[in-house]
């Protein structure tokens, strides 16, 4: 008979005070199955585990679509149908394509980049309560099915990114050695992405009603994010609290970062970089931190 057994059935038989088991536990250096590991143990989980998020990620973005006749290709004509839609409603009939130069490339860079957060930030929501069965099936940082989820939006922005380059330059807009940028812009933004989602995973998945939520809260994000307008002009009459409210939004200075590349040819101004690179590592840390304050919780009950 092992140590701890003997001393549960020494107790047991009255040989002496009963010890509780948690303090039985950690005398003789056992540990819950499902106890939260520290924070860099956890970072190292999730390294091991990277060719699994990375084909989990390959493999949902290719059965997404494996059951419609189009395919793959309703990853780039969603945002572009959406893109329409908006023309139609703010360039023609509010007449926002007289005040704006070249609106089409405004409107469509506008639309890319806020789909990549929304999509990414609506997976991640659901991202836990989805996936109970293989969460309650294996043992591994759960941590990894948002992140997976955020890979996943990844992969289909290149395609979309090739179609808004595609759609600039049809609208006239030249070739920019600022285009070399572009990276740089979706690195910062998949960073704040990826924070939001862990974010959005912890609380969908313990409020489900989150998900029902969730569309209103991102189609008012949608509004106040410059996608349709242009937040910086002043002109507009914006009270200048409102304005400077809308320009640290995250997902305006993307949005805006990206149009200074694609659109009007010149380097972010300041407000720009500082806001963007803000949003990312203040999401990424505090969003990391949160989910993973709650890893033992996840799947339970």
């Amino acid at each position: 008979m092992s140590q701890p057994e003997s001393a549960v059935a020494d107790a047991q038989a009255g040989g002496r005070a009963p010890e509780s088991l948690a303090a039985l536990a950690e005398r003789y250096g056992l540990r819950r199955a499902i106890a939260r590991p520290s924070l860099p143990a956890y970072l190292r989980q999730l390294w091991d585990r990277r060719h699994f998020i990375l084909t989990y990620a390959t493999s949902r973005n290719v059965s997404k679509y494996s059951e419609s006749a189009l395919g793959q290709l309703w990853q780039v004509l969603t945002p572009l149908l959406n893109a329409a839609v908006y023309w139609l409603m703010f360039g023609i009939i509010l007449g926002q394509s007289k005040h704006i130069d070249n609106y089409p490339a405004f409107l469509i860079t506008g639309v890319m980049v806020f789909t990549f957060t929304q999509r990414t930030v609506t997976g991640g929501a659901k991202s836990i309560s989805s996936n109970l069965s293989l969460i309650r099936a294996l043992h591994f940082p759960r941590a990894a099915l948002p992140l997976a989820y955020a890979i996943q939006e990844l992969q289909q922005l290149g395609w979309s990114m090739g179609v808004l380059i595609l759609l600039v330059l049809v609208t006239g807009e030249p070739i920019s050695l600022l285009w070399l940028l572009i990276p740089v812009a979706l690195l910062m933004q998949l960073v704040f992405n990826l924070g939001a989602s862990l974010f959005m995973a912890r609380i969908g998945a313990f409020i489900r009603d989150i998900n029902q939520l969730l569309p209103f809260i991102l189609r008012t994000w949608l509004y106040a994010s410059g996608v349709f307008y242009m937040i910086t002009d002043k002109t507009r009459g914006l009270p200048d609290m409102l304005r400077w409210a809308l320009e640290f939004n995250p997902a305006a200075a993307y949005i805006e970062f990206m149009r200074d590349l694609l659109i009007y040819q010149r380097f972010p101004e300041r407000w720009a970089w500082t806001t963007c690179l803000f949003w990312a590592v203040f999401a990424l840390i505090a969003g990391f931190w949160y989910f993973w304050r709650a890893e033992e919780r996840y799947g339970r009950g």
